[in-house]
């Protein structure tokens, strides 16, 4: 109950504004993290790194010009004070978090299940070129 807010329609909607703006975050580091393992070699690690640093200025960038953006909404007066307190609030503060927690998180979370995932791939392709008998192998030279 961030300055006092319930929880209404208008933090519910300002929740599913900041969810998208997160999900677009984690998509562009990951997408940047997967072009320079391809393309440029790199490991999960170092390209979980080097994503993350050349995301971190456009993410801050965009995050700082959304939250000053919506500052008056949060601040506003007047008739629909109330609604633009909710909304405003919501996503101001949503979105600073987001990109604080985002930026330090997704580099992180996108090298362990890489790694995971690289693992898993290689334990499943040794274990079917293993689950072939000896004598099949023998008849296909």
């Amino acid at each position: 109950m961030l300055r006092g807010l319930d929880t209404s329609v208008y933090v519910q909607i300002g929740m599913l504004v900041v969810v998208g703006l997160a999900a677009k975050n984690a998509i562009l580091i990951v997408e940047f993290a997967e072009l320079q393992r391809k393309e440029q070699g790199k490991s999960i690690r170092e390209a979980a790194i080097i994503a993350a640093e050349l995301r971190f200025r456009p993410i801050v960038m965009t995050s700082l010009a959304f939250i000053f953006g919506t500052l008056p909404l949060a601040l506003a007066t007047g008739a629909s004070d109330v609604s633009s307190h909710h909304i405003g609030t919501t996503v101001a503060m949503g979105m600073f978090a987001v990109a604080t927690l985002g930026s330090l998180f997704i580099p992180s979370f996108y090298a362990m299940i890489a790694t995971a995932s690289d693992w898993l791939g290689r334990k499943v392709k040794g274990d079917k070129r293993h689950s072939s008998s000896p004598a099949l192998e023998q008849d296909q030279h």
